[in-house]
């Protein structure tokens, strides 16, 4: 089979093919009964484009910068928890996208510790969760801000849903002889997956090495979690004092409503993502495409909005931009490309992107990404959600 694969579609039909059941069901699983991440998808098919017939076209430059990061084309790699589906998980991840010119979204609950993914790709960002006290949150600051991470990415979005109507997808607390045993015959009918990893000499990694504090070694990835769960829900001026004590850029992730994202500025971050947890979170919110027309009306001069969720061609990126997003963030996609060929799959999915941003601004005949706007499109009505306006 040609390692190169042509769409989104394509990688992920060859990630399921590749991956144990469980593994597979991680990456496309969305809360309860998957109406939030089905209209992340449904929506971007809502949206059409108005072309013009001819018109002056030269080359397209698809450049921006988010939080001050120079970036080739409007899409940054958003923030996932422990990526089994490669043994070099992250880094692969890291390297792909220095070598496409984006910047990396590093997850706390990462399988690869923070400074390997920064050698990886010095543009990263790490994602930080309202875990444990302020004590463990400062401590896991200075690590990244040692590292070498340009921002930080809070994320607050999460409801703990865990109820999904096909199933939750069953993850071991660790990989002993018991548990190995337990999903070997998931595992002898994928014999390429575990080639993979007996080739590297290694085991998934069900360990978060970036939520280590003290002298501890890395939790488990269900300890981390379990501290996450029990961890009171922060205030705005938890908010402020995460902005207060990392002094560079904070992207507030999980923004779906005005009132929020007015707050949001007033507590001073530097960007907001437009967010529903990719449909993991509280099942019902609307598409996040389907707010940010309005987040963006109201926000957009003060601070940088972005939006992830349902992303899966460089046409949707297009309309994301049209309708003022500076940049969007991808999940399921670039880890589909990582599942059906490591850093290379990674690559070839960012290359998809942008070979279809590229050909919508060849269509609306448009030279540069910050040309587009809403006239661009067909919005029908009653597309958009405005949440939380009154």
């Amino acid at each position: 089979m040609n390692p190169w694969f042509e769409t989104v579609a394509e990688a992920q039909r060859r990630a399921e093919k590749r991956l144990p059941k469980s593994v597979y069901g991680a990456l496309i699983a969305g809360s309860e009964r998957g109406q939030t991440i089905e209209d992340n998808q449904r929506a971007f098919t809502e949206l059409g484009f108005a072309p013009h017939a001819a018109g002056p076209i030269g080359a397209r430059d698809q450049s921006t910068t988010v939080v001050g990061q120079r970036l080739s084309m409007p899409v940054l790699i958003s923030p996932t928890g422990v990526q089994a589906v490669h043994p070099d998980g992250e880094v692969a991840v890291a390297r792909a996208a220095a070598a496409r010119g984006i910047a990396m979204g590093l997850s706390s609950f990462a399988s690869k510790p923070i400074e390997q993914v920064i050698a990886a790709n010095p543009a990263t960002l790490f994602q930080l969760y309202w875990c444990g006290g302020k004590d463990e949150m400062l401590e896991r600051m200075a690590r990244a801000k040692s590292a070498g991470a340009v921002g930080l990415i809070l994320t607050l979005d999460w409801s703990f849903s865990h109820g999904r109507d096909w199933g939750s997808p069953v993850i071991p607390e660790k990989l002993d002889l018991r548990t190995m045993l337990k999903f070997a015959p998931q595992t002898v009918i994928k014999p390429r997956w575990l080639r993979t990893y007996l080739r590297a000499g290694t085991i998934p990694d069900l360990t978060a090495p970036n939520m280590a504090v003290g002298s501890g070694g890395a939790p488990g990835f269900f300890a981390a979690y379990g501290e996450w769960m029990g961890t009171p829900a922060p205030d705005w001026d938890d908010v402020r004092w995460i902005c207060d004590q990392w002094d560079g850029p904070v992207m507030l992730k999980g923004v779906m409503r005005v009132d929020d994202a007015l707050r949001a500025v007033d507590a001073g971050v530097a960007a907001i993502s437009v967010s529903n947890h990719g449909g993991n979170n509280l099942d019902g919110t609307p598409a996040a495409v389907r707010a940010l027309p309005v987040l963006a009306e109201r926000v957009g001069t003060q601070v940088e909005v972005l939006l992830d969720g349902g992303i899966r061609r460089g046409s949707d990126v297009v309309k994301a931009v049209a309708l003022g997003a500076r940049a969007v963030m991808i999940g399921r996609a670039y880890l589909w490309g990582l599942a059906a060929n490591g850093q290379a799959g990674v690559e070839n999915v960012l290359d998809i992107l942008r070979g279809g941003i590229d050909s919508a601004l060849l269509g609306l005949r448009k030279t540069t990404v910050a040309e587009l706007d809403r006239g661009d499109l067909v919005v029908p009505d009653g597309f958009e959600r405005v949440l939380g306006a009154g």
